[in-house]
């Protein structure tokens, strides 16, 4: 069941920001539009920019018809009325004093009980300051419930994490606190647990026994565009691995929970990290590869390599693709390899979880035929979703090899409109505050202990050297290697369309 949202005021602050923009005014009208939230709602954004009410009611509505095609104007108008603006340095705490007393006036007029919603669309840089202010100047001391949302990147390392965690809990309590990580929110990362759970034929051989190996794929084509400021600090490791790639590892691995309640399920998904083998210096140095992209070919234009982009230092050995091979030292996984990758200017756009099931009986066949092939369970999780599962069969005539045939499931091709975007889901499960796909407190911790090993790795100069390898292409040759040493390869990402 679809449950509506309960009354309540939203303050977003970096509201004028690319994030605000692109995402979550268009999610909120989503919301909105499908009735999901009422008339009792307002939305307060809040910027050092100079905007007046009617300025940035303006520019909601622009942003929703820029990115929700075939809207109703009068629908978005009627919604954009709900915003109001709010220029604020979020250092200063006289600030809050006007932000305290904005909110009072729109609890009075729009009857949302107190309920507040803060989404820190901003610098990493804040993330600690604007709580911290929240609390002392009472803004968060009302009779309903508040939460506050904070994207990635949550700390660059334990000790960052450890030290604004415990900043944050000074204001908000562990469960009113999201730390939001958008692939939780996609339709097929979502689904995994559906598959997994909800069918018999899956869930039974979801083990050691029957599966040979996982891979997960994350490929973009574009390069470090204007990120680079960013992107030099992070890395493909921080970037993509400590967050997104381990989530999905993390879903496809966890146990049955006891309840599909919010602290059942993440209490599993941290069970897997704890499960994790943590490598040692030697170990990053066999299983873990990084590498940067040089110049290349991508749809028959010349592409810069990542040392030519804007900003970024002509020396950089910041890494833009990172492929490892993760082991789960549990009952269920021993001895099955997770082989993870993810890159930027790669040959195609597309985030795809591979699970490759052991030869049954029908290995017979394998020394008749080169079109054999083991079963296969693809997750297709971006740009299109979808599930499909690549079974052996005869082809017509008097013969004994096998054809590989598919049976496939997608979203876009099935329904005229794209599953809800991920912040769609997320901002929704906020409001009615379920936390399942948002990340606790333990997990994040457990993930930069992971990740801060190899980190340490690469800065000690123990771990692999940083290699190259071409725009367009499908990562380095050392990618391959990882896989060619245990008899296996990459499986190439399903082709999808590059127009989502």
């Amino acid at each position: 069941m679809i449950h509506s949202i309960p009354n309540a005021s939203i303050v977003i602050f970096g509201a004028t920001g690319d994030l605000a923009h692109r995402k979550l005014f268009p999610a909120l009208y989503q919301l909105y539009q499908k009735g999901l939230m009422k008339e009792n709602f307002s939305v307060v954004g809040v910027s050092r920019k100079d905007f007046s009410h009617d300025k940035f009611q303006q520019d909601v509505a622009e942003a929703i018809s820029e990115h929700t095609p075939g809207t109703d104007n009068e629908k978005v108008k009627t919604f954009a009325s709900h915003f109001y603006y709010l220029k604020m340095d979020v250092t200063s705490e006289s600030s809050y004093h006007e932000l305290e007393e904005l909110l009072n006036v729109l609890d009075r007029d729009y009857h949302t009980n107190g309920n507040r919603l803060y989404y820190l669309a901003m610098a990493p840089r804040f993330f600690g300051t604007i709580p911290t202010f929240l609390k002392s100047e009472g803004i968060t001391n009302t009779d309903g419930w508040q939460r506050i949302v904070i994207e990635k990147p949550f700390g660059h390392d334990l000790p960052s994490a450890t030290k604004l965690n415990e900043e944050i809990q000074q204001s908000f309590g562990e469960n009113d606190i999201y730390r939001i990580d958008h692939y939780l929110g996609k339709e097929m990362v979502q689904n995994i647990q559906v598959i997994r759970f909800g069918n018999a034929i899956f869930e039974s051989i979801w083990n050691n026994k029957y599966i040979d190996s996982v891979q997960i794929t994350s490929s973009e084509t574009l390069g470090v565009e204007d990120r680079a400021a960013y992107y030099e600090k992070s890395g493909a490791l921080l970037d993509m691995v400590q967050n997104h790639m381990l989530q999905m590892v993390m879903m496809i691995a966890m146990e049955p929970p006891g309840e599909l309640k919010p602290e059942h399920i993440r209490d599993e998904k941290v069970k897997v990290l704890r499960s994790l083998r943590f490598f040692n210096e030697e170990e990053v140095r066999k299983n873990v590869i990084r590498a940067q992209y040089s110049a290349g070919s991508l749809k028959g234009e010349d592409v810069p390599s990542y040392l030519q982009e804007d900003n970024v230092d002509p020396q950089s050995e910041t890494e833009t693709f990172v492929a490892a091979k993760l082991f789960i030292d549990n009952f269920r996984w021993t001895g099955v390899p997770f082989y993870i990758r993810t890159g930027k200017r790669m040959a195609v756009k597309s985030t795809e979880i591979v699970i490759q099931f052991k030869q049954g009986p029908m290995a017979l066949y394998h020394a008749k035929t080169e079109k054999y092939q083991p079963n296969l369970l693809r997750i297709h999780v971006q740009p299109d979703e979808g599930v499909s599962l690549t079974l052996n069969a005869k082809p017509k005539g008097d013969t004994s090899d096998l054809l590989p045939i598919d049976m496939t499931y997608n979203n876009k091709s099935t329904t005229d409109m794209n599953s809800p975007e991920a912040y769609e889901k997320l901002l929704h499960d906020c409001l009615l505050g379920n936390s399942t796909y948002f990340t606790r407190w333990d997990e994040v911790a457990l993930s930069w202990e992971f990740i801060d090993r190899i980190t340490s790795a690469w800065q000690n100069g123990t771990g692999a050297p940083i290699t190259f390898y071409p725009s367009g292409s499908m990562g380095p040759a050392e990618s391959d290697n990882l896989l060619n040493t245990d008899g296996l390869s990459w499986w190439e990402p399903t082709k999808v369309r590059e127009d989502v």
